[in-house]
C-alpha cells in the first residue's frame, strides 16, 4: 500500500512530462508546398466563401515549436468566391491594384495540448491587409509529419479594422457583414526530415 502515493504521482506527472518532451521536439525549417486561405462571409444576398490556393511562405526551424517564426502570402487577386462580380467588388474594395496581398508574419507560438504528432497551439503575429498592419492571435493545430508540417487554424477579423470600405451599396440595400471568420490551411515541406532530425538530437 505504501507505494500506492508514489504511483498515482508518476501518473500525474507522465502527461505532462509527454507534453514537455513533445514541445521540445526539434522542428526543421520549411517552404509552402500547398495550402489555402480563405474566409467566410455574409452579405443581404446569402452566405459565401472566398478562397485562394495561391500561396507563398517560409518558416524557420528551432529546437521547439515556440521558437518557430514564419510568414505566409496571397494575392488578393486570386481569391475567389465563385461569383465574378462579387469578385470585382471585392478587389474593388481591398484596392488590390495598391495592395496586391494579404500577409501574416508568425511573431510567436504557443504550445498547448498535445496528441501524438499533433498540438494544438497559439500562433501570435500581425496580418497585413490592405496596407494596415495589426496583431492577431490564431487558435490552430500543428501536425508534424516525417516530411512535412501541417498547420490549420481560423480566426475572425473585422474589416473595418483594416480599413476596407464598399461594403454597402444601394443606399443599404446591398451589404457586406463587415466580420469575417479566416481559415489557414497549410503545408510546409521541411528542409530536413523531422524523423532524421529528431534522431540527430536525441
Amino acid at each position: 500500500m505504501r507505494f500506492i502515493p508514489a504511483t498515482l504521482l508518476l501518473a500525474a506527472l507522465l502527461p505532462a512530462a509527454t507534453k514537455a518532451l513533445e514541445a521540445q521536439r526539434a522542428i526543421p525549417g520549411g517552404t509552402i508546398r500547398s495550402g489555402s486561405l480563405s474566409f467566410d462571409g455574409r452579405a443581404t444576398t446569402g452566405d459565401f466563401t472566398g478562397t485562394t490556393r495561391t500561396m507563398t511562405g517560409r518558416m524557420t526551424g528551432g529546437p521547439d515549436l515556440s521558437a518557430v517564426r514564419g510568414w505566409v502570402e496571397a494575392p488578393v487577386g486570386t481569391l475567389l468566391t465563385g461569383n465574378r462580380k462579387r469578385d470585382k467588388d471585392l478587389n474593388k474594395s481591398m484596392e488590390s491594384a495598391k495592395y496586391p496581398a494579404v500577409r501574416f508574419d508568425l511573431t510567436g507560438v504557443m504550445p498547448l495540448a498535445t496528441r501524438g504528432d499533433t498540438v494544438e497551439v497559439t500562433l501570435q503575429g500581425r496580418f497585413s491587409i490592405h496596407g494596415v498592419s495589426r496583431e492577431a492571435t490564431i487558435p490552430a493545430t500543428v501536425v508534424l509529419l516525417p516530411d512535412a508540417i501541417q498547420v490549420r487554424g481560423r480566426t475572425p477579423l473585422n474589416l473595418k479594422s483594416y480599413q476596407i470600405g464598399g461594403l454597402s451599396k444601394a443606399m443599404g440595400m446591398l451589404r457586406m457583414h463587415e466580420e469575417i471568420l479566416v481559415h489557414l490551411d497549410l503545408t510546409f515541406a521541411a528542409t530536413t526530415s523531422l524523423t532524421s532530425r529528431a534522431s540527430r538530437t536525441s
